[in-house]
């Protein structure tokens, strides 16, 4: 057997021009949640504040989530995404708006607060649409028989946005002050708009155009549900980053703490994503998809001990490690998951699939860090960051137990079968 090239992927210029996009679009994202965290922590100086920031993006990604499948299904993908990305602008506008000094000296702190809530959850809105379609237009950029190859490219370039968009955020703020970190937001989501203008329009692949919307959703469950590989692994991931959410806490970390400033907490929040991105881009060269399920489980499992190791520490280089090894345990967990999403899913259910994706695992990020909002204040920081990273361990404990089918999933033989199910 010839030996794949690890660069397939990046031959295909359309492919070279997604994932211009899509760095553009994670770096604006990432590095906004950021600012948008020191702000609301700096106005309130709660906790639980931060946690709201979470709740307020999660309730409308969970409640459009399967609406947004149905309809990226139904529609061209890249005049989807160009929808997605000017209402994006819209919200960044706003939050520009809502953090300059003028507007902040007529109005109370709590007016500013509520109103980035308002935004955020518009935010929100829009996500629950990027997601699907993003997954979608992959699929029609590159061809199915590199799709492996693709995915770890594409999680590659979401981890750069990841590592870029925190650390560029901490020193802005530094430099610039959040109303103009903000801006800086704005205009990587102005270039992300161009880029995609370079992306031809693309064929509408599903075959039931203006089909009932009940039956459309109930279609993409059963097939989530039936798919055992695909319910396992993003349940699993769901759970554990649900409890391991203490991310959402390092401004308490970074000021109270740690006491490292906005500069530290820039390096402590790009930490994670560049362990992440290290190790994705390692899995370019040696796939993981031999014993994949054992692997997830393992990977699950360091992610816990290293945010329990975080929790405890109050040295800033044992905390910058304990975050960076959750990284890379959490690169395994998604390359392992994307993999499994890419080679299981139909190109006619793409959206429906990748919206209950994100239903399990995007929001859980934020239902995460509500949680750890919410620990916080019943436990204290310490103890509920060492909770969270406990839950996790044990679920992982009991998932490998009582869940032999993914304990033993096996992905390396599946790469025969992807077109099949790709029709």
């Amino acid at each position: 057997m010839a030996k794949k090239d690890p660069y397939e992927a990046l031959r295909f210029k359309e492919f070279n021009i997604f994932l211009l996009v899509r760095f553009a679009l994670v770096f604006a994202w990432s590095m906004q949640f950021i600012v948008i965290e020191w702000e609301v922590y700096s106005l309130t100086k709660d906790p639980l504040s931060l946690g709201l920031i979470g709740l307020m993006e999660v309730i409308p990604a969970l409640s459009f989530a399967l609406y947004a499948g149905h309809v990226v299904d139904q529609k061209e993908k890249r005049g989807m995404l160009m929808k997605c990305i000017l209402g994006f602008m819209v919200v960044c506008l706003g939050m520009f708006i809502v953090t300059n000094e003028y507007i902040k000296s007529i109005f109370s702190n709590y007016i500013i607060v509520s109103s980035i809530y308002v935004l955020v959850f518009i935010g929100g809105i829009v996500r629950s649409f990027i997601g699907p379609t993003i997954f979608s237009l992959f699929a029609q950029v590159v061809p199915k028989s590199v799709y492996a190859n693709a995915s770890t490219w594409s999680s590659s370039v979401w981890q750069i946005g990841s590592v870029l968009g925190p650390t560029i955020a901490g020193f802005a703020i530094l430099w610039f002050g959040v109303n103009w970190s903000m801006f800086v937001v704005f205009m990587f989501a102005l270039i992300a708009a161009f880029a995609l203008l370079r992306i031809e329009r693309k064929p509408i692949l599903n075959t039931k155009i203006g089909e009932p919307i009940a039956k459309s959703l109930k279609e993409g469950i059963k097939f989530v549900y039936h798919t055992k590989e695909i319910l396992g692994a993003i349940t699993l991931d769901m759970v554990a980053v649900l409890f391991g959410g203490a991310i959402a806490l390092l401004p308490i970390y970074a000021q109270d703490i740690l006491h490292v400033g906005s500069k530290g907490f820039g390096v402590l929040r790009a930490a994670p994503a560049i362990g992440s991105f290290l190790t994705i881009l390692t899995v370019a060269y040696f796939p993981l998809t031999s014993r994949a399920g054992l692997k997830l489980l393992i990977a699950i499992f360091g992610f816990g001990l290293c945010i329990i190791l975080f929790g405890v520490s109050t040295i800033f280089w044992i905390s910058l490690i304990a975050l960076f090894l959750s990284g890379v345990f959490d690169g395994v967990s998604v390359v392992i998951r994307q993999t499994i999403l890419q080679l299981k899913t139909p190109d006619n259910m793409r959206g429906r699939v990748a919206a209950v994706n994100s239903m399990f695992v995007g929001s859980s990020n934020e239902l995460g860090a509500f949680e750890s909002g919410v620990a916080e204040k019943l436990f204290g920081t310490v103890r509920s960051v060492v909770f969270g990273g406990s839950m996790t361990i044990l679920i992982v404990i009991s998932t490998g137990l009582f869940s032999p089918k993914l304990r033993h999933l096996d992905l390396a033989s599946d790469d025969g079968e992807s077109t099949k199910n790709n029709h």
